[in-house]
């Protein structure tokens, strides 16, 4: 059995977490489309995890205005809060601790996912050169739309109302999702932030959005429920920064005053390589007050080395826990992971879902 301090419990703020494990947020495309409430399935996927220190839900559109991707499961209507409230019941009745990723997908979506069929949104108007998955098939993404600046407020709102939606279902608290190439890093970000208004132009201002949906949350739930993901130097639909050092440094260092519980970080090209481009992560961690979750390519060797070098606090997985609902035991005792099928990772049912067998279970049948 591992010694590694990868199993010992972490005091995440008010909570604490059995080890420091975590699982990444994983888009599965298996809510139910009528209403985009999560499956039923889910709360057996989530429950069978719950071994994790801290689960990370897929991402939850904040409005249908906010989906990008078919059959993607939102936390703004009464009857997702109630799907939802399901799988936390099960994640704490197995010991675990649950988060809800909210998410809005900005320009990154398509006019058959969109109210009344209109153009995705964006800080500009600006077609992201990327494809989503709509109509059972991946299908380049629509030419988005400008934001009014009389619009931003409402953007803020239902990130708000999201995260008051999620502590409703019994979420021990959210993440917000500035990653990845969606809306609040679209705004972020120089190459697809053209704004010359309060929300364009300097670092500041382009950080703007992400900073006061942080604010907006951290006050309607409590800075020590609320967490964000961030990646700074991913090139993940089609987002790039010309000072990536400079706007992450800025952005850090307002998300700590704000006292917000942790950054989850991506160090390097979601689900690529890690040293894509130049970062000093040490920098984000030095300037953040709370914790430091690391993530991207990790295995046991790597999480042990950053955990021992104080660069991260919690270490999250991604892939391996799609295949291995046991991964924390897994790697306790360095047995062999699951292989995961690919085919079965977006839409479907059970299958590739919640049937990957635990080590106890694959013994038992031998």
């Amino acid at each position: 059995m591992s010694n590694s301090k990868l199993f010992e419990p972490y005091q995440l703020g008010p909570i604490t977490l059995a080890n420091r494990v975590v699982m990444a947020p994983l888009t599965r495309n298996r809510a139910v489309p009528e209403g985009l409430v999560p499956s039923p399935l889910a709360a057996e996927y989530y429950g069978q995890r719950a071994s994790a220190g801290l689960l990370i839900t897929e991402a939850s559109q904040v409005s249908q205005q906010g989906q990008g991707y078919q059959d993607t499961p939102g936390i703004y209507s009464q009857a997702q809060v109630e799907g939802w409230r399901k799988i936390t019941d099960e994640v704490h009745k197995r010991g675990g601790k649950i988060f809800i990723q909210l998410w809005h997908v900005g320009r990154i979506s398509h006019v058959d996912l969109q109210p009344n069929h209109g153009a995705p949104v964006a800080p500009s108007a600006i077609r992201a050169n990327t494809k989503t998955f709509v109509g059972g098939k991946f299908a380049d993404v629509s030419e988005p739309r400008a934001l009014e600046l009389t619009e931003i407020p409402g953007i803020i709102e239902d990130f708000r109302k999201a995260a008051a939606n999620a502590i409703a279902a019994g979420f021990d608290g959210v993440e917000i999702h500035g990653a990845n190439g969606y809306l609040l890093d679209q705004f972020a970000r120089d190459s697809s932030n053209k704004r010359t208004d309060d929300y364009g132009g300097s670092i500041q201002n382009r950080a703007r959005l992400m900073l006061e949906v942080a604010a907006a949350v951290a006050k309607e739930i409590g800075p020590d429920r609320t967490g964000i993901r961030i990646s700074p130097v991913t090139p993940a639909n089609d987002v790039s920064d010309s000072n990536p050092q400079a706007l992450f440094d800025y952005i850090v260092d307002e998300l700590s005053k704000l006292k917000l519980m942790y950054i989850h970080v991506i160090e390097g090209a979601t689900g690529g390589p890690r040293d894509i481009a130049p970062f000093d992560y040490a920098s984000l961690r030095k300037r953040f007050s709370g914790s430091y979750i690391g993530n991207n390519a990790y295995d046991l060797a790597l999480a042990d080395k950053q955990l021992d070098a104080d660069a991260a606090d919690l270490i999250a997985f991604g892939k391996p826990f799609i295949s291995n609902p046991d991964l924390v035991e897994r790697l306790k005792r360095n047995a062999p992971l699951n292989e995961p099928d690919k085919s079965t990772f977006y839409g479907g049912g059970a299958k590739g879902y919640t049937d990957y067998p635990t080590l106890e279970s694959a013994q038992a049948a031998q």
